[in-house]
C-alpha cells in the first residue's frame, strides 16, 4: 500500500492554531526574539532608568533603552510582553505535536522584516519557511522541513506607506543577528545574498522575477540592495496571503505564496535545476505534499494553478509530472487532477 504524504492535524489542534492566527492577524504584538522583561539600571550619574531584556536572534541577551525611570510608561509595553508571553505555552505545544515552527534565527529575522512593513509592502516569503507556514494553515502534518536558507521576494515595487529610512541589510541586522553581504564569485558582480558573519550558513537571498526568464542581477532601489532575477517568479507571486508564522518565541504574520501556485512553481523549479540532486528531490517533494493536500481538501485549485502558468513553463510542468506521480501514489484525487490538468496543457502544446 502506497504510503501518505501527510497527516490530517486533530480537529482540537487545528482549532487552536486557528486562534492563534486570528490573534496574529488582528495585530498581536511582534518582537524580535523572545518577549524578554523590563528591568532598571542606573548610570554613573545615578539616574536610573528602564531596559528590555531579551534573547535576540544571535541567540545572546541583549538590551534596549527604553526610557528614564518615573518619565517613561512601562505599562504598555509590559502588557505587550505579557501578550506574547501567554501565547508561548501553546506555541510549545502546536511544536510537538507536529507543527512547523521557525528556529531562533529565522524567526528573528522575519520579524524584524516585518516590524519594517516589508510584507504589509508586498514582499513575500519563497521557499522552504514559507512550505512549513504553508501546511500549518492547512491543517496537516508532514516531514520537517531543515534550512539555513531564506528566501525574500518581490514581484513589483514594494507599497511602503513611508520610503524607508534603513537599507534591506540594516533591516535584517535589526533582528540582532550581524549580517554581511556574501562576495559573488564575480567579484564585479554586487552581491543579492546575506549571511550572519562567521562560520554560519545562515543566510537570506533577495529575489525578483526576472523580466526575461533569464537569471541576472539588478538593483532595488527601495531596499538599497541589489537583487536576483528567476525565472518564473512573476508566477508563484501572483497571488499571495498573509499567513502565520509561528516559533517557540512568539508568531508573526508574513506574506507568502497560495499553496496550489507554491506547488506548481515547486515542479517547474525542479526541472529548471536538474543538476542539484538535494534541492531538486527537496522541490518535488513540498510540492506533492502541498498537491497531495489540495487535492483532497481544496478540488479544482491544482487545475486552476497549471491553467495560469505560463506557456513557456509547460514544459517543465510536463517533465516533472511522473517524478510528482510517483510520490502521490497513496493520494488518487490528487494525482488524477494533476494529470488531467497537466494532460490538457500538454494538448495544446500539439
Amino acid at each position: 500500500m502506497a504510503s501518505l504524504l501527510y497527516q490530517t492535524i486533530p480537529p482540537s489542534l487545528a482549532t487552536l492554531f486557528g486562534s492563534i492566527d486570528g490573534h496574529v492577524k488582528a495585530g498581536a504584538p511582534v518582537f524580535i526574539g523572545a518577549a524578554g522583561s523590563i528591568g532598571k539600571r542606573m548610570n554613573q550619574n545615578g539616574v536610573k532608568y528602564y531596559v528590555r531584556r531579551f534573547y535576540g536572534g544571535a541567540g545572546t541577551q541583549q538590551e534596549t533603552y527604553l526610557g528614564i525611570v518615573g518619565e517613561y510608561d512601562i505599562a504598555p509595553l509590559q502588557a505587550q510582553i505579557e501578550e506574547v508571553k501567554a501565547l508561548v505555552p501553546e506555541l510549545r505545544l502546536l511544536v510537538r505535536e507536529g507543527f512547523q515552527a521557525a528556529d531562533p534565527k529565522t524567526y528573528a529575522t522575519l520579524a524584524s522584516l516585518h516590524l519594517h512593513g516589508v510584507y504589509a509592502a508586498g514582499a513575500t516569503l519563497i521557499g522552504s519557511h514559507a512550505f512549513g507556514v504553508l501546511i500549518n494553515q492547512m491543517g496537516i502534518r508532514a516531514a520537517a522541513y531543515a534550512t539555513e536558507d531564506v528566501d525574500v521576494a518581490r514581484r513589483e515595487a514594494l507599497a511602503f506607506e513611508r520610503i524607508p529610512e534603513k537599507s534591506f541589510m540594516d533591516m535584517l541586522r535589526d533582528s540582532g543577528i550581524n549580517f554581511v553581504e556574501i562576495p559573488q564569485l564575480d567579484n564585479k558582480k554586487p552581491s543579492t545574498s546575506f549571511k550572519q558573519q562567521g562560520r554560519s550558513r545562515f543566510h537570506v537571498d533577495l529575489l525578483v522575477p526576472s523580466p526575461n526568464n533569464e537569471i541576472q542581477i539588478i538593483e532595488d532601489p527601495e531596499l538599497m540592495a541589489h537583487v536576483t532575477a528567476l525565472p518564473y517568479l512573476s508566477y508563484v507571486l501572483g497571488r499571495t496571503e498573509i499567513a502565520t508564522l509561528i516559533a517557540r518565541e512568539g508568531c508573526c504574520p508574513v506574506r507568502v505564496p497560495v499553496a496550489e501556485r507554491f506547488a506548481i512553481h515547486k515542479l517547474v523549479v525542479s526541472r529548471l535545476r536538474v543538476n542539484r540532486d538535494t534541492k531538486t528531490g527537496k522541490d518535488i517533494f513540498q510540492a506533492a505534499v502541498l498537491l497531495a493536500a489540495l487535492g483532497e481538501k481544496f478540488p479544482g485549485a491544482i487545475e486552476s494553478a497549471v491553467e495560469d502558468l505560463p506557456v513557456s513553463a509547460h514544459g517543465y510542468l510536463v517533465g516533472a509530472l511522473p517524478f510528482a506521480l510517483d510520490l502521490m501514489q497513496g493520494h488518487q484525487r490528487a494525482s488524477g487532477e494533476l494529470s488531467d490538468a497537466i494532460a490538457r496543457i500538454a494538448n495544446d502544446r500539439i
